[in-house]
């Protein structure tokens, strides 16, 4: 029973101070942003603008790695229950006044909560097993395909511009 204890308070403080959680679903783990709130993790994404989760099904399990937020190293995993949270239900309006505070950047900001609940899903993720004792396989994987790019050609007129500048200066 004290182990099951200190497992727990050592998943929530890990959890809790953690800025970003690895959870792998079904496929490839992603990095999420998080919150936690009442005794498991809450996450919201798969909507437009947000996090994409990582095939996560409701009544399903996912694996959780907490890393260190000082070395950024594994600290912690855990198996979760993932459950979907009703839209407007009790349990999904206290989650999402806990991430609404947590979301950076929101587009839309007062009517975020109402995005969210048509066109997004809010996830719990509750421990289940907890795992402390790692090997030393490192868990470094390729990047995920990504629309997002930052390699472009650069513009043809840039280098004259830049010549230009340092003429100037000179």
């Amino acid at each position: 029973m004290t182990d099951a204890l200190l497992d727990q308070a050592l998943v929530e403080e890990a959890t809790k101070k953690s800025g970003l959680i690895w959870v792998r679903g079904e496929g490839p783990a992603r990095a999420l942003w998080h919150v936690w709130h009442e005794g498991a993790a809450h996450i919201v994404g798969d909507g437009p603008g947000e996090q994409p989760l990582p095939q996560l099904v409701n009544g399903g399990t996912a694996e959780v790695t907490v890393r260190s937020k000082d070395k950024g190293g594994r600290l912690i995993a855990w198996t979760a229950a993932v459950s979907e949270l009703e839209p407007h239900s009790e349990a999904w309006e206290s989650a999402v006044a806990e991430l609404k505070g947590k979301r950076l950047n929101a587009p839309d900001g007062e009517r975020m909560t109402e995005r969210w609940a048509q066109e997004c899903r809010v996830l719990r993720l509750e421990p289940k097993n907890v795992t402390t004792e790692f090997s030393d396989e490192s868990l470094s994987a390729p990047p995920l395909a990504t629309s997002a790019t930052t390699r472009r050609p650069i513009p043809a007129a840039l280098p004259r511009l830049l010549l230009k500048r340092k003429k100037k200066r000179g």
